[in-house]
């Protein structure tokens, strides 16, 4: 009687061991609560980033400053660059939003989704300088700002239902993206996730 009881118990025992390394198992792939779509984080780029390791030359110089300006100028229109001075600046470009899919910037899906529903600009400056044991140390920053409008474009509410200027003598105005005249803006700060994203390009020499 000893002998029967004791098979039914090893198979409860056993039963109950592989029930909770499964629970285990799975605990670990789980995805945490607060993300529950399980997604491969990109390997963070330090800033400024060393690039062409060795000791530096003129010819390795001129190789990194034109790999700067060739990736640069795939988001942004540049200033008109000084090799000697060692920094590149661009012209303040309108972040894309979720309607300019196919224009590259704003790798944040975060930032893509505020540039949607408001005008956000954003500036790129690249500082080249020589390491301290040799290669080149690359840093960029990219400022945002937003634009201060104090109500909505073209907005009729608030005027004077009967207007004295006249309504038949109409002017053609032109208003796009890159019209700066009479807009205000103000900074709100680095956009991290695009200075990664040109990091990135850059060390990999793409």
């Amino acid at each position: 009687m000893a002998a029967r009881r004791t098979v039914p118990h090893r198979r409860r025992i056993a039963a109950s061991v592989s029930l909770c390394v499964f629970a285990l198992t799975g605990c670990a792939t789980a995805p945490p609560l607060d993300n529950p779509v399980l997604v491969r984080q990109a390997e963070y780029i330090e800033n400024p980033v060393l690039v062409s390791p060795g000791q530096p030359t003129a010819s390795s110089y001129q190789e990194v400053f034109e790999k700067v300006l060739d990736v640069l100028d795939d988001y942004f229109e540049l200033q008109t660059p000084n090799p000697y001075d060692g920094r590149i600046t661009t012209k303040p470009r309108i972040a894309p939003g979720y309607e300019q899919f196919l224009k590259p910037g704003n790798p944040d899906p975060r930032q893509r989704l505020l540039a949607t529903f408001q005008t956000i600009r954003q500036t790129a400056t690249v500082v080249i300088r020589a390491g301290d044991r040799g290669g080149y140390l690359v840093e960029v920053v990219v400022e945002k700002e937003l634009e201060d409008v104090a109500r909505p474009s073209r907005a009729t509410i608030g005027n004077a239902v009967f207007q004295e200027a006249p309504t038949v003598d109409r002017q053609l105005e032109v208003v796009s993206p890159e019209t700066t005249v009479d807009r205000v803006w103000f900074k709100v700060g680095r956009d991290y996730a695009f200075e990664q994203e040109i990091l990135r390009r850059i060390r990999m020499c793409k």
